[in-house]
């Protein structure tokens, strides 16, 4: 399987007060393409920061971190941002749907800023839509829909773009039980079919249950076991 995501050596730390807290400690590890790698860990122990040093939104103080063949720790700020909106997914625990937009709009405006919104994006978007079962919804603001239906909405706009790589944090976190094992099982479902990798930061054990490993946060390092 050949690599999604290369990290090599990085480490990250931020200043607090007198004191310097290691948060990423010289961390190697590799994400292949089309797998998914649930990333445990206690509040603080640096899922977000991992997630932020692998799209780009933070830079590493140490070492390299590369992404479908970039070295994106070796972009500028606008460089990265770029390769973000055209690489990059994002799923997140609030769902970010914009208010004033309806499903469609929310779906499309991520294609439009990867200047992806012509015919063959928006089919493609619109059939995402009628594979989560809101193809009735498309006219449908986001405070007229559950809050499983806005976690469907937003995975699909996190993968509208055909993205390399999805990051995803706490996706379920607002989620009922039975909302969260569908969203989960849509997640692996697209991202499965699409062929891309996906990394979860989540605190719930079920996300194992469709992950092909499993990354436990602890002193900066990555403890890695086999998924279930």
């Amino acid at each position: 399987m050949s690599a999604a995501v290369t990290l090599r050596q990085v480490a990250k730390g931020f200043q607090e007060g007198s004191q310097r807290r290691v948060v990423l400690d010289t961390l190697d590890a590799e994400v292949g393409r089309g797998e998914i790698i649930a990333l445990y860990g206690p509040s603080g122990s640096g899922k977000s920061t991992l997630l932020n040093l692998m799209s780009g939104v933070d830079l590493p103080d140490a070492g390299t971190i590369e992404i479908a063949g970039i070295v994106v720790s070796a972009l500028d700020e606008r460089a990265r941002t770029i390769f973000r909106r055209r690489r990059i997914g994002f799923v997140f625990q609030f769902f970010n749907l914009l208010p004033t937009l309806t499903v469609r709009e929310n779906v499309l405006l991520r294609l439009a800023l990867d200047g992806r919104d012509d015919a063959v994006g928006r089919a493609y978007a619109i059939q995402l839509l009628a594979e989560v079962g809101l193809s009735e919804r498309g006219d449908s603001f986001p405070d007229r829909l559950s809050g499983g239906e806005q976690q469907r909405v937003a995975v699909v706009a996190a993968l509208a773009h055909r993205p390399e790589l999805v990051l995803a944090d706490e996706p379920t976190g607002n989620l009922d039980v039975d909302n969260a094992a569908r969203v989960l099982a849509l997640m692996e479902r697209l991202v499965r079919a699409s062929g891309a990798a996906m990394v979860i930061a989540t605190h719930s054990p079920d996300v194992a249950r469709i992950a092909d490993r499993t990354w436990t946060m602890s002193r900066g390092r990555v403890i890695e076991a086999c998924g279930t």
